[in-house]
């Protein structure tokens, strides 16, 4: 079938499961039509990601795969933070970025990337480290936050920032061999956060200079937050609010950890008591 024809096909059989009084164009409606058909999804769903505000927080090996499919996907706004700029020793694994982006910084790099992948999706730059007012801003500023930064201090700072304004954050790390993703729903008083599953003194901090990461792990860890993200926002599926989801590439292995929320958890505390 020529692509005209299938393309048509397509827009009427979309059509056929929603109201006739939709907001999304005809090319918006061949765009997502894959969205729109899948059940737990559908028109409503993906006007819902249309309609939404995200915060991407690192632009490397995670954000380049979270980067990329929100914007396919059709997330309305993306806010882009990365302090950094793009190395050659980064394209082993940050896909959002290339040979002739090497210097820029990754804000710009990114950016170019997505303008080509869906130039419908509003970007919002943010060059800078996040921190303090700044954090506390940005955060507010969207629906919906997906942590793909590389370092505890960073990490534990959005997880009290989003359990303040009360916005749900997606969380991955990938280092060597093996990855996680969580969800933590900062709308829902009695979830866990971030601090009731690490503690703030922590541990020695891995880094993939140091250590090593294969590159295909950090594409399927960001994926998933990416997933976990469109979830969230288009109101699908089961999240992983209190699961966390560990991947063993080197052994093909998948294992879901449940957890609780901290009775002993500052960050809890304080939301419970907002939430009055």
């Amino acid at each position: 079938m020529p692509g005209s024809c299938r393309a048509f096909a397509l827009a009427v059989s979309v059509t056929k499961r929603i109201n006739l009084d939709q907001t999304m164009n005809d090319d918006q409606l061949l765009r997502y039509g894959r969205h729109i058909m899948l059940d737990g999804l559908d028109y409503a769903g993906q006007q819902r990601l249309l309609d939404a505000r995200v915060l991407i927080v690192g632009l490397g090996g995670l954000g380049s795969p979270v980067a990329l499919y929100l914007a396919a996907s059709g997330v309305g706004e993306l806010h882009l933070a990365d302090f950094d700029r793009v190395d050659l020793s980064n394209l082993q694994r940050q896909v959002v970025h290339d040979q002739s982006r090497v210097g820029e910084s990754k804000v710009e790099s990114a950016a170019a990337r997505l303008r080509e992948v869906n130039p419908e999706v509003r970007l919002v730059p943010i060059e800078a480290k996040l921190a303090g007012e700044r954090l506390a801003d940005a955060v507010a500023g969207v629906d919906l936050v997906v942590d793909c930064s590389d370092n505890f201090e960073l990490r534990f700072a959005l997880n009290a920032a989003c359990a303040e304004r009360r916005v749900p954050l997606v969380s991955g790390a990938a280092i060597q061999w093996a990855g996680q993703v969580t969800v933590f729903d900062h709308r829902d008083a009695d979830a866990p956060c971030y601090r009731c599953l690490y503690r703030e003194e922590g541990g020695d901090e891995l880094r993939c200079a140091e250590t090593g990461v294969l590159s295909p792990l950090v594409g399927m860890i960001g994926s998933l937050q990416a997933a976990e993200a469109i979830k969230v926002l288009a109101g699908s599926g089961r999240s992983l609010v209190g699961r966390l989801a560990l991947f063993d590439l080197k052994d093909a292995e998948w294992r879901t950890v449940k957890y609780r929320q901290d009775a002993d958890c500052p960050v809890c505390a304080g939301r419970r008591a907002a939430a009055g």
